[in-house]
């Protein structure tokens, strides 16, 4: 059955003052999950096997590069940077290494040998702090740095692959030295330069007013160079960041699984890519974003809270009546677009998943005749009240298996049929 248009449905008060656009048109996106989400204290190493499954599924989801490791950190590193980078280049994936590196040949030179190896190129991604406060702790020069900074990139381009010059804590850095740390690596060769929010210190007018800033300082250096975001969530302000930083000008953004990393974690991919699908700004198939997510979630040790947005247990599940009632209303119009929409922001369909309709103290009699429909069990009335009453008397939804106690007294036969 076919539904009104959508604009008649839902009045986006999203784009109401206008549509808001990325200002590159494209978004490309990086994935730190194997690299700077590992360094979150709760985690735990994935095998090598499972960092392949998760780098396939990565490609699976149209994300863009990859950091793959720090083979400056030893042996073991380089040897799982090496296998996860023969597993692109053997399997076709389309997704694009880059690995992290300190601004010494001693980080450089393991990425270059990597990449000559496997037989692809390998961006490299030096990173230096950049603030007046790291300066001030470490008794950092910013001369020195400058020397650093030149050396390192001018070394990696002269191998010739791709650099990332990434200033970590920019946006607490003062403009004359970003200015003079961004012109040193482009001048040595530098094609991205990274804005860090390190600590989580920005708010979205800063990621704003930083970003302008050194958009409109690099296209006086280099207009061909891009501007890179990355953030943390330590106030909670990943995704907004993210999509700020977008819109004032940077062409690629950084995010982990599940936001996993140090601290309170990194921007959370799965959330940044359902909200960049929905905005019209990417498009990508996420049926396979939960499976992306209960992979690293195996992997690393970290639960998926039952709340957490879109791959949660809770996501589109729901046990109130007034909601249950407006889903099944939907479906008898025979309609799925609607019935995905009508209580959920995020069509559940987008992202592989089903709107799913529970019992429980805050239902409804359509919540108990959804749950029978749905488990082959005609909604008779008896049954139906028997259900809902068992429900009221709860504290919490009710399991399958005590919904199926109730129904065993009407209908024995259905005992051990399941759902």
């Amino acid at each position: 059955m076919s539904h009104p248009p959508e604009s008649e449905l839902i009045y986006d008060w999203n784009r109401a003052g206008g549509a808001v656009f990325p200002a590159r048109g494209r978004v490309e996106i990086d994935d730190e999950t194997l690299r700077d989400g590992l360094q979150s204290p709760s985690v735990k190493s994935p095998s090598i096997d499972r960092k392949l499954r998760i780098l396939h599924l990565m490609d699976a989801l149209g994300i863009d590069s990859a950091d793959i490791g720090l083979p400056g950190a030893g042996p073991h590193v380089v040897q799982t940077v090496t296998r996860l980078a023969r597993e692109i280049t053997e399997c076709g994936l389309k997704v694009r290494p880059n690995c992290a590196a300190r601004t010494v040949s001693a980080d450089i030179v393991p990425i270059v040998e990597i990449s000559q190896k496997v037989g692809i190129p390998i961006e490299v991604s030096c990173f230096i702090g950049s603030s007046p406060i790291r300066q001030y702790a470490e008794d950092w020069d910013l001369d020195r740095m400058l020397r650093l900074s030149e050396d390192a990139v001018a070394l990696a381009v002269k191998e010739g692959l791709p650099v990332m010059y990434v200033t970590e804590d920019t946006t607490r850095a003062h403009p004359d030295h970003i200015r003079r740390m961004y012109t040193a690596a482009i001048r040595a060769g530098a094609q991205r330069v990274c804005v860090c929010d390190t600590v989580g210190h920005a708010t979205p007018d800063g990621v704003r007013n930083l970003i302008r800033f050194v958009v409109d300082l690099v296209a006086g250096l280099d207009p061909d160079v891009k501007v890179d975001w990355h953030g943390h969530q330590d106030r909670g302000l990943g995704i907004t960041n993210a999509l700020w930083a977008l819109e004032a000008g940077a062409h690629r953004v950084h995010a982990c699984a599940l936001g996993i990393g140090e601290r309170v974690g990194n921007t959370p991919m799965d959330q940044l890519l359902v909200n960049l699908q929905l905005l019209g700004w990417i498009d990508r198939d996420l049926t396979r974003l939960n499976e992306y997510c209960e992979a690293v979630s195996e992997a690393t040790g970290v639960p998926i809270p039952e709340n957490y947005p879109v791959v949660g247990r809770d996501a589109f599940r729901t046990g109130t009546g007034v909601h249950a009632a407006a889903i099944m209303k939907a479906r008898k119009k025979g309609d799925d677009w609607l019935a995905d929409r009508v209580y959920s922001g995020v069509p559940a369909a987008m992202v592989g998943r089903t709107q799913v309709i529970e019992v429980g103290p805050m239902s409804g009699l359509s919540n108990v005749q959804c749950w029978l429909e749905n488990h082959g069990l005609e909604p008779r009335t008896e049954l139906v009240d028997a259900i809902f009453q068992r429900a009221k008397e709860s504290d919490r939804i009710l399991t399958d298996e005590e919904i199926l106690s109730v129904v065993q007294r009407f209908t024995p036969a259905v005992v051990g049929s399941g759902s």
